[in-house]
């Protein structure tokens, strides 16, 4: 079986779902560690192996994929690892489609514009972002938890059913995000904070925690002042979710 490498920086949520599933589920890979904030996925190496110079990647001998939902389905049917994670039923598994359909526009990019709002503004500000920009990310984001309780889980113990998928990790590293730049967002939601448990009761929380560990530090940056060109690289980013 050729060697599978995955490339990865676990700042980035699709890079932590796809770390924690191959780790939950034994998947022997070799972790190509980036640095986004040094600018490693804008190498010409790293090219070779995803041109849209995005992480997470994955090379699995001649074989390379980019985009973290292709990349977990991908392992799951390789490896073929328990029928609950991506379900061979046809309408569980249409339930976990949904979801990872759904989230690109939604938990994704609405947790990570309260993360660079709440986050980053002040590491490259030097002050916390206007108020009157916070508050719709925190809005919208709240929408979309709430969206996930009332839509996705319902009375379900997971989003596809009785047990985890594919689905439940995406979902939880998306609404890390916040969290990770101090947001409680299982506040006044009893019912995500239930789910939340369950989701580390079966991948361990000492891989979550392990996953984790670099984005629930990212204050610390605060401590280390960027240099110009990293400074102007992710102003740009914030400016774009400022707007």
């Amino acid at each position: 079986m050729s060697e599978l490498t995955l490339y990865l920086d676990l700042l980035s949520q699709p890079c932590r779902s796809v770390y924690i599933f191959a780790k939950a589920n034994d998947i022997p890979f070799k972790n190509h560690e980036l640095q986004l904030f040094k600018g490693d996925h804008l190498s010409e190496d790293f090219g070779k192996v995803n041109p849209l110079r995005k992480v997470p990647a994955l090379r699995d001998g001649d074989f390379t994929l980019a985009e973290s939902t292709a990349m977990l389905r991908y392992l799951a049917n390789k490896y073929e690892t328990p029928d609950h994670w991506y379900p061979s039923d046809i309408q569980k598994r249409a339930r976990v489609d949904e979801y990872l359909a759904w989230q690109h526009t939604n938990t994704r990019p609405h947790a990570a514009r309260v993360f660079w709002i709440k986050a980053m503004a002040p590491y490259l500000l030097g002050h916390d972002a206007p108020d009157e920009k916070l508050q719709p990310a925190l809005c919208e984001f709240i929408n979309t938890l709430t969206a996930i309780e009332d839509q996705f889980l319902q009375d379900k113990p997971f989003i596809a059913g009785d047990e985890i998928s594919i689905a439940d990790i995406v979902a939880i590293v998306e609404i890390m995000q916040p969290v990770a730049a101090g947001v409680d967002v299982f506040e006044d939601k009893p019912k995500l904070a239930t789910w939340k448990s369950r989701v580390l009761q079966v991948i361990g929380a000492n891989l979550f925690k392990e996953a984790h560990d670099r984005i629930l530090r990212v204050k610390e940056m605060e401590k280390q002042p960027p240099s110009p060109e990293l400074k102007e690289r992710l102003t740009t980013k914030l400016d774009y979710f400022l707007r």
